[in-house]
């Protein structure tokens, strides 16, 4: 097919988008305002390990990539939960021993979907180059290169004679249409902003941060804990979750309130640091040698929603993934989400090829109902408040919804399907995500660690009970 795509962001969703456009046969230019992932410049202490489940694994594997991704993924059969005592409680996702979810680290997953793009030789992939701002009218994005690549670009070639000079910095790259897959934070989404009358958006933080840690390997490189499982220690209004990884580690996550008497803003010390854990974490603590310098030394991340309407602007410019739906991360689906974004546009462009105005305002539709109303009713409320939470025996009790921190129940739910790849319907996707996201968005923290908590029998009742199979 004939057309061009300018791609703003070449993240996880940017990179399989690329290769989507590429295997028809459409010219892309993707810019990236980070460096190459595969040269090891990935910024350490900020990253949630990746739950890739059903969603996200249909898409790649409609690229023929799944298998490659899944090679660098170790498959979570189920939930470890650790209580204050240090005892643990196993229970499985499924009876079935091949549904589960998969962990598996972001410089991996993005490092495979770059290179799935690069093997279409009608796209190209810049890096070091930061959007500045989108001409949305003639799909012209302005780019500031880094004064690395800018230097380089700038150099005589060998015979040329000359000297370099002042390196340019910026460059103008125009398409039939630019697509903003450019995360939460997207520069092409700023510029519908400014640019589009009546644009609506709404970006909400929660009242926690998050904090990665790390659990080392053994001195034999095996894990120090059951590698095959979820690990979650909740605790009432903040929790951490531990993802396994090739090497023998554990990625782990600390959510935590970042402002009170009991939070981020009032353990600074390493006496206070080593206490906190000690009492909340007993059991991890003797895993972790470098706990006290990874708290103190990794930065602490922020948890935002961001909403916003339109998603595209006529048949120039459309938003993907966290650009247009950014969601926090308990419900597990953000990635998988962005990568069903990637299916719904591929269809819309098949069926619509003559009619990008319509296809987008199709897929944005789509979206809307597959995806965009799952995050909506996860929302999570940022005060307290007295709910009445029927639990899954029947009975109602009042519980106190915690400040901000709603899912506790993190990836704790069945909604995964797991590594069997054949695709499983969108609506009992939804139906699944809905149940889940309203039982969450109304009991909060208390809700979740009793999801967390529950069996898998009871899990089941309750869902025939909401008259989901």
């Amino acid at each position: 097919m004939s057309g061009k795509f300018v791609l703003i962001g070449s993240g996880l969703a940017g990179g399989l988008l690329a290769a989507y456009l590429g295997r028809h046969g459409y010219e892309v230019e993707l810019y990236e305002r980070r460096s190459d992932p595969r040269e090891g410049n990935i910024v350490g202490g900020r990253s949630i390990n990746l739950a890739l489940s059903t969603r996200g694994i249909y898409a790649l594997e409609q690229l023929g990539i799944a298998n490659e991704v899944l090679r660098h993924a170790i498959p979570m059969r189920g939930r470890m939960i650790h209580d204050k005592s240090g005892t643990l409680h196993f229970s499985s996702y499924d009876r079935d021993p091949n549904k589960f979810i998969n962990s598996i680290g972001r410089a991996a997953l993005n490092t495979t979907v770059i290179e799935a793009a690069q093997r279409y030789p009608n796209i190209r992939v810049h890096f070091n180059h930061r959007c500045t701002g989108i001409d949305l009218e003639r799909a012209i994005a302005h780019l500031e290169i880094s004064s690395t690549e800018a230097a380089v670009a700038a150099t005589p070639k060998p015979g040329e004679g000359g000297s370099a000079g002042a390196p340019q910095k910026i460059v103008r790259a125009h398409g039939d249409a630019v697509i903003g897959v450019d995360g939460a934070f997207s520069a092409v989404r700023q510029s519908m902003q400014k640019t589009i009358p009546g644009f609506t958006y709404d970006e909400s933080y929660l009242a926690h941060g998050y904090k990665e840690l790390t659990i080392p390997p053994r001195a034999d490189g095996s894990w120090q804990m059951e590698k095959n499982a979820l690990h979650i220690w909740p605790r009432k209004s903040f929790m951490m979750i531990a993802l396994p990884n090739p090497d023998g580690s554990f990625t782990c996550t600390l959510f935590w309130e970042f402002e009170g008497p009991r939070s981020f803003a009032t353990t600074k010390t390493n006496d206070e640091i080593r206490r906190f854990f000690t009492e909340e974490f007993p059991d991890a603590v003797p895993l972790m040698p470098s706990l006290i310098d990874d708290f103190k030394t990794n930065p602490t991340g922020s948890l935002v929603t961001i909403r916003c309407e339109p998603w595209f602007f006529q048949d120039k410019v459309v938003l993907v993934g966290d650009a247009a739906h950014a969601v926090v991360p308990f419900y597990g689906q953000g990635m998988n989400a962005a990568f069903e974004d990637c299916i719904v546009l591929d269809e819309c462009l098949a069926e619509f090829a003559q009619d990008r105005q319509r296809e987008h305002r199709r897929a944005r539709r789509s979206r809307n109902r597959k995806l965009y109303r799952d995050a909506r009713q996860n929302r999570i409320t940022s005060l307290p408040r007295e709910e009445k939470a029927r639990s899954f025996t029947g009975r109602s009790a009042p519980r106190k919804v915690s400040a901000a921190l709603c899912d506790g129940l993190i990836y704790a739910v069945a909604l995964f399907h797991g590594s069997k790849t054949r695709p499983v319907s969108r609506p009992r996707c939804l139906r699944q995500s809905y149940w889940c996201g309203s039982f969450v968005t109304h009991c909060g923290i208390a809700g979740a660690v009793s999801l967390i908590q529950m069996n898998r029998t009871e899990m089941v009742r309750f869902k025939h009970l909401d008259g989901h199979t």
